[in-house]
């Protein structure tokens, strides 16, 4: 009889779930939803004011400013990926999701967050060619292949993420249908399954070091080169500027790069900590990119802040009128 029961509930899956976000202040939750909703607020802000500065000032539609919007754009889909859903759950107890639900916010989780990465990487390439090879510049970084460059980092974040979310479907959810989590994380909705999932962690774990291996690799070559040249060139004010500009992407790729390390981090102290702390963690390394990259270009890009510093006189001209 009992064997019986264990192979039914082998079969059995829920379909449902409930996004339980900080289970340990479940009946205070609501209290997050202010400083949850102002730092997305935030981040909507500061992404936003790039975004449009970039593409209404024609002087900004070098490729570089272009990615810089780009990853602007990438962090707002991310972050929108999972906190408008958090906040309802916090003020309105929305926190049921479906499997289907749950699968797709996982599969954009991922795939923006390797679409973080691709960016850089495009980021690393413009610069090296506009430092190392600035005669072929305008031929290799036009607007069409640009296009094509922003198209193969889509494909590639859509294959790499593909496969985990394939087999994560395939896995039976028996245990519970509660995810002690704000977010459909891989590792939190696997925690719910009863069936063999090795080969999650598995196919998890080698895409990760892959991909992280190939993104090293060219940036350490791409940044080192540029390093390399720009210590060569005999202007001054140029090779000012050349460090200036390159530091700026090196120090976004050390945020980003150590926030998407932290993910491997969090959960192996999460049996050490409770599970508030550890969805804390989840958060700021979810969100804190999005919020500190745009400040970064918005405070050392000069083009971009000076315009930014415009647009923002402009407004607050306009208020002064009104009152």
């Amino acid at each position: 009889m009992a064997d019986a029961i264990n192979k039914t509930m082998l079969h059995y899956s829920h379909r449902d779930f409930i996004l339980l976000g900080f289970p340990g202040i479940h009946e205070s939750r609501h209290l997050l939803f202010i400083p949850f909703s102002l730092v997305y607020l935030v981040i909507l802000v500061i992404n936003g004011m790039i975004i449009h500065t970039v593409w209404v000032k024609s002087a900004l539609h070098a490729p570089m400013y272009v990615l810089i919007s780009l990853m602007s754009a990438v962090n707002t889909l991310s972050t929108t990926t999972i906190v408008p859903k958090m906040l309802l759950g916090f003020l309105f107890h929305q926190n049921h999701i479906s499997l289907v639900g749950c699968l797709i916010q996982m599969f954009f989780i991922y795939c923006t967050t390797l679409l973080d990465c691709n960016v850089l990487l495009m980021m690393a390439l413009d610069r090296y060619i506009a430092i190392c090879r600035p005669l072929h510049y305008s031929k290799i970084m036009s607007k069409h292949n640009v296009i094509l460059l922003t198209i193969a980092s889509l494909v590639r974040s859509v294959f790499t993420v593909s496969p985990v979310i394939y087999l994560a479907s395939r896995v039976h959810f028996c245990k519970s249908n509660v995810i002690n989590h704000f977010a459909c994380e891989h590792m939190a909705l696997l925690g719910l399954a009863c069936s063999n999932i090795t080969k999650n962690k598995l196919v998890g774990l080698s895409l990760r070091v892959f991909s992280l291996i190939i993104d090293m690799s060219f940036l350490s070559i791409s940044y080192g080169s540029i390093l390399r040249v720009a210590l060569t060139i005999s202007s001054g004010a140029a090779r000012h500027k050349s460090l200036h500009t390159c530091g700026t992407h090196i120090l976004v790729i050390l945020i980003v790069y150590f926030f998407r390390l932290s993910s491997s981090m969090v959960y192996r102290v999460s049996r050490s900590v409770s599970q508030d702390i550890h969805n804390l963690l989840t958060a700021i390394y979810l969100l804190v990119p999005a919020l500190i990259n745009p400040l970064i270009y918005g405070l050392r890009t000069k083009e971009i802040r000076m315009r930014i510093l415009k647009v923002s006189g402009r407004i607050n001209i306009r208020l002064d009128m009104m009152g």
